[in-house]
């Protein structure tokens, strides 16, 4: 436990750091004579550099192990961060909130990490929590491959099978809706409030965090209910949850964006922050079962969607003076409630999707096999893909749960 806890503080860090300057961005304006433009691109820049950073933090995963990959890309970025205090230009603050950004890339190894340690049935809960307490995770990946527990394997096979598989791509899209929202809202909250409602800068700020602070249950919230909803449904379960909670939350974006009282607008912001927070759990409920091989690839696809959904709500909806904060809100939560859809489509053969059953005589052992070619099977560097998908039975509705289970297949 001592490592869980030194670790969350580690990502809630790098979270902080990257978002640290949002709360006082109307006295920064002020200062560095910001107009709407250069807040939009800083906004924009602080969560773009995570981007590519998430897609390679999740090979090195793959390949290397989370621990020495995350601990590198946080001590790359420190110094930005401390840089920060010195911008005396929109030029200087926005290139400090770009680098700075790059930490962000750390919740690649954090549910790279989590999916490994936790059994199926309790996936999304841990990866909900280490999530949303800004966990990181630790262990000895190099140690699990000297004692043959785990293979070096080859990058361009790994990358390979996760951006192949179309579920890796349709992972991302719904995290760029859930986890780009979150990004996009941290980012103009507190300034919102004070312009719209005339709060001082210290009330702004109070409010706004409020946003972020649900994170402390809510992410582990909609992994928990995750996990509730497959020990009932299946994996069919995972993908209604996902879908019913992200929808909720595009709702309220349109909610907030229509909403001219204080009150109901910290009521209905609240509210928001848990959806959608929520509905980032509920993805990383999906993302682990993606592909067991090429896990820190799905995963750095899903993380790197979210920051690629923040750029795109960003730039469209809250840079410049094209559209009010109120009326990005609003076509923002109407962009969501369309991209969410694309959930509907993820179908998993060996237990079905949300309209569909499983294909007959289609086991987990099938569909995690498919990664390894005959000649990695013979030298048995499938025995882990194996292994999960005898716990990920799991996954079957409660009627593919009474029938009996096939055997794993020989090594």
């Amino acid at each position: 436990m001592q490592a869980f806890h030194l670790s969350w503080f580690q990502f809630f860090s790098c979270f902080l750091a990257t978002f640290a300057a949002a709360p006082l961005l109307p006295v920064i304006r002020d200062n560095l004579n910001l107009t709407a433009t250069d807040i939009g691109n800083a906004g924009i820049g602080s969560v773009s550099g995570a981007v590519f950073a998430r897609l390679l933090l999740g090979t090195a995963c793959d390949l290397t192990g989370p621990r020495l990959a995350s601990s590198a890309i946080s001590l790359l970025t420190a110094p930005a961060v401390y840089l920060s205090a010195v911008a005396n230009s929109p030029a200087t603050f926005f290139l400090t909130r770009f680098v700075a950004g790059f930490s962000l890339a750390t919740f690649v190894s954090t549910q790279y990490w989590m999916s490994s340690m936790f059994s199926a049935t309790v996936v999304a809960q841990a990866n909900g929590q280490s999530a949303g307490w800004g966990n990181l995770g630790g262990g000895n990946f190099n140690q699990l491959q000297k004692s043959g527990q785990m293979h070096k394997d080859k990058a361009l096979k790994v990358i390979y099978h996760g951006v192949t598989n179309y579920r890796s791509w349709i992972t991302a899209l719904g995290y760029g809706f859930s986890f780009g929202v979150e990004l996009a809202v941290l980012n103009v909250i507190a300034y919102y409030f004070f312009d719209r409602f005339n709060l001082n800068i210290y009330l702004a700020g109070v409010v706004g965090s409020t946003f972020g602070m649900v994170n402390l249950f809510s992410r582990s919230a909609g992994g928990w209910f995750s996990d509730s909803m497959a020990k009932k449904f299946g994996m069919p379960g995972r993908l209604w949850g996902w879908w019913i909670v992200q929808t909720l939350s595009g709702a309220m974006c349109i909610v907030l964006g229509s909403l001219t009282t204080f009150g109901a607008s910290v009521a209905v912001m609240i509210i928001l922050g848990f959806l959608v927070q929520a509905a980032e759990g509920l993805t990383f409920g999906v993302v682990p079962f993606v592909s067991r091989r090429s896990m820190g690839v799905v995963s750095g696809m899903a993380g790197a969607g979210g920051n690629v959904g923040a750029v795109i709500v960003q730039a469209i909806f809250f840079r410049g003076s094209q559209f009010t904060t109120e009326k990005g809100l609003t076509y923002m939560g109407i962009m969501v409630m369309i991209c969410t859809l694309g959930i509907t489509t993820i179908y998993f053969p060996q237990w079905g999707g949300m309209f569909c059953g499983p294909k007959p005589n289609f086991t987990e052992e099938d569909y995690y096999l498919q990664e390894w070619d005959s000649d990695e099977q013979q030298q048995g560097l499938h025995h882990v893909s194996m292994k999960f998908a005898e716990g990920s039975r799991n996954e079957r509705s409660s009627k593919g749960k009474s029938l009996p289970m096939q055997d794993s297949l020989p090594a």
